[in-house]
């Protein structure tokens, strides 16, 4: 392989159609790989994470000039105050990251990567650091095996709960799959709130003209939970509305509101990307308890993602015991730690 290191946006930009291609035919194609999110994220260095952060994505082309893989990384100061290679995208916002290449020469890509990561085009880095890698990722072995071979020292921890719902692609059989209590639960408010004297809807933006205003909509709703009134920062919000013209643009927003007599009651912010529905944030007014509107817009997002044959419907980090009474299933994220010698 043929590596090289993009150190500017400029090169970064220019690598855009063929770097989302690789990541469509990779092992692990998830929202937060794309360069359009990562471009986002980088703007605000992760809404305000990361205080300084240089460039180093490392790409591998095969013997015909193919873009076979990406080393998506930044060089910064870790959590542990060490000087570190890391993934884009990490850590808080975003829950799923990884390597990305070709299945079949991931294993060969990570090997050669590490001898390239020696040499004097990169910082002098102590460790590379890899969070919010899926359990299930081939990446972890190929890590773990390269590692051995250069007589690094490998660790892995768990991080994270992740659970997930894989769909039936039909809302009965879905509804039959979980808990009869649950089931009755989810019919029943879903019910009262389509029979309520209210005007009950519930939609998804459409119109990039309106997303702001939308987003906005969004954060007071997630700003009545005290921890998410923390976390919303100006950074943190400008990170968020990148991201969403982002995913507008490229046609994988799915920004959800259910609405009462014309005033929001709950929002979820997802991603409807790779036949997956992966559930990022939401937000709900205690205005509007006695319609449970979070579960309500929840249930409908459950049924929109059976009809349209989503396969999954992904809950994303965090083990809230509704996720489960949902029907959600787990697995985790795990972060990577190679130190050389």
């Amino acid at each position: 392989m043929q590596f090289d290191i993009i150190h500017t946006l400029d090169a970064w930009n220019a690598l855009q159609h063929d770097w989302n291609r690789l990541l469509s035919l990779g092992a692990s194609d998830v929202p937060f790989l794309r360069h359009e999110y990562l471009t986002a994220w980088w703007q605000t260095l992760g809404g305000g994470e990361w205080n300084q952060g240089e460039l180093n994505i490392v790409t591998a082309r095969d013997g015909s000039g193919e873009l076979c893989g990406i080393a998506p990384l930044f060089f910064s100061e870790n959590r542990d105050g060490e000087p570190a290679l890391m993934l884009l995208g990490s850590i808080e916002i975003s829950d799923y990251l990884d390597l990305i290449a070709l299945p079949g020469m991931l294993p060969a890509f990570v090997s050669e990567l590490f001898d390239f990561l020696l040499g004097s085009q990169l910082p002098a880095w102590r460790v590379l650091d890899l969070y919010n890698l899926l359990d299930q990722s081939p990446t972890l072995p190929a890590l773990e095996a390269a590692a051995s071979r250069c007589g690094w020292e490998y660790e892995q921890t768990c991080l994270q709960h992740c659970p997930y719902i894989p769909l039936p692609g039909d809302w009965e059989k879905y509804l039959a799959g979980i808990d009869k209590k649950q089931r009755h639960e989810i019919r029943r408010k879903m019910r009262r709130a389509q029979e309520s004297n209210q005007d009950v809807r519930w939609y998804v933006v459409q119109d990039e003209s309106a997303l702001d205003s939308e987003m906005e909509d969004f954060f007071t709703l997630m700003a009545q939970d005290a921890e998410k009134a923390a976390f919303l920062t100006q950074p943190m919000r400008t990170q968020m509305r990148l991201a969403a013209h982002a995913a507008l643009r490229s046609g994988w927003l799915q920004l959800a509101f259910l609405e009462a007599d014309g005033r929001k009651a709950a929002g979820y912010l997802n991603f409807d990307y790779a036949n997956h529905l992966w559930i990022y944030n939401s937000g709900l007014s205690f205005d509007f308890a006695e319609l449970s509107p979070g579960w309500v817009l929840l249930g409908h997002l459950l049924q929109w993602a059976n009809e349209q044959q989503r396969a999954a419907f992904d809950f994303m980090r965090g083990n809230e015991d509704y996720k489960y009474r949902f029907g959600a299933v787990d697995r985790f994220v795990m972060r990577a730690r190679i130190a050389r010698r």
